[in-house]
């Protein structure tokens, strides 16, 4: 009766969107071709008085599976926004975004990304990536160099092999990714809670049932084609090149989705520009866990001279 009345991720979504607006952000919605909408948070269309004289540094942050893209980056936004002019989109079938195309894969995630800035007439911006979106943030550098500035790869296995999906499988205790990264009830968001995240603190189920009702039911076939249609990871060696820009890869020390082993070789793997920091304390969500820590990690890397 109580999820009836009252739901508690409604009045944090409610929330989310003031603290939003209040960093000088606002909700739109782009065609950006005949078959796809995305919609994002971004600085407020210029008017014609103020021009373009007041632009900052652009910077694309990209969510991971699970709630979409403001709710991820959610202790970022008012730390950066006086510094960047912040783009938030929800990828295709998460939040409003919506595609007619029956293309599933990481880079058509970041095809109809890099067609968003096209519309917008942002030229240059640097890119973070967290989790599923580090795959669409390394695609965006990886095709499109000349207008990527930085990169950060935030826990992010894009070096996966059918291995660690299984070896994944075996520590969740499931038989079926979707089990855990599209929960459908109570037990199946606990498990990866388990593995997400470093400090636990108990939920009661029907709080949970909320966050899977609101989050996660929306477009559930097509996010599983979504998982189904990764190119990354795919083949026992990793499908990656170096990249040419500075890329910082950023993990959390205790993360259990993509263990720590493959952070190192992601960095050897990316070449002579990537650099890593670990994170104590923090599992598969730094950005939420240690906001202020990888604020700062964060910051410093993309305002440093090149």
């Amino acid at each position: 009766m109580v999820t009836s009345c009252l739901s508690f991720v409604s009045l944090y979504g409610s929330f989310l969107r003031r603290s939003l607006g209040s960093s000088g952000l606002c909700s739109q919605k782009i065609d950006v071709d005949s078959f796809t909408t995305i919609h994002f948070w971004g600085p407020k269309p210029p008017s014609s008085s103020n021009g373009d004289k007041h632009k900052k540094p652009a910077l694309l942050l990209i969510h991971g599976f699970g709630p979409h893209g403001v709710w991820q980056w959610r202790q970022q936004v008012s730390f950066l926004a006086p510094h960047f002019d912040l783009y938030i989109p929800d990828l295709v079938f998460f939040g409003e975004s919506t595609t007619k195309s029956s293309e599933r894969s990481e880079i058509f995630q970041a095809t109809a990304i890099v067609k968003l800035m096209e519309n917008l007439g942002v030229s240059k911006y640097s890119v973070i990536g967290t989790s599923y979106g580090g795959f669409v943030a390394y695609r965006i550098a990886e095709m499109w160099p000349d207008r990527v500035q930085k990169v950060v790869i935030a826990s992010s296995g894009v070096n996966m092999r059918p291995k660690d999906n299984k070896e994944l499988l075996k520590r969740a205790n499931t038989e079926r990714i979707e089990e855990l990264m599209l929960p459908e009830n109570a037990t199946q968001l606990r498990t990866l809670m388990r593995l997400a995240v470093y400090y636990r603190v108990y939920m009661p189920d029907f709080f949970l049932n909320d966050f899977i009702d609101k989050l996660y039911c929306e477009n559930r076939k097509e996010k599983l084609e979504l998982l189904k249609g990764v190119v990354l990871g795919k083949y026992d060696t990793p499908n990656i090149s170096p990249l040419q820009q500075e890329v910082l890869i950023i993990w959390g020390d205790q993360d259990n989705i993509f263990l720590l082993d493959m952070a190192t070789e992601l960095k050897d793997m990316l070449g002579k520009n990537a650099s890593l920091e670990v994170m104590k304390k923090a599992s598969h969500v730094p950005q939420l866990e240690q906001a202020k820590i990888f604020n700062k990690i964060v910051y410093n890397f993309l305002c440093a001279s090149s």
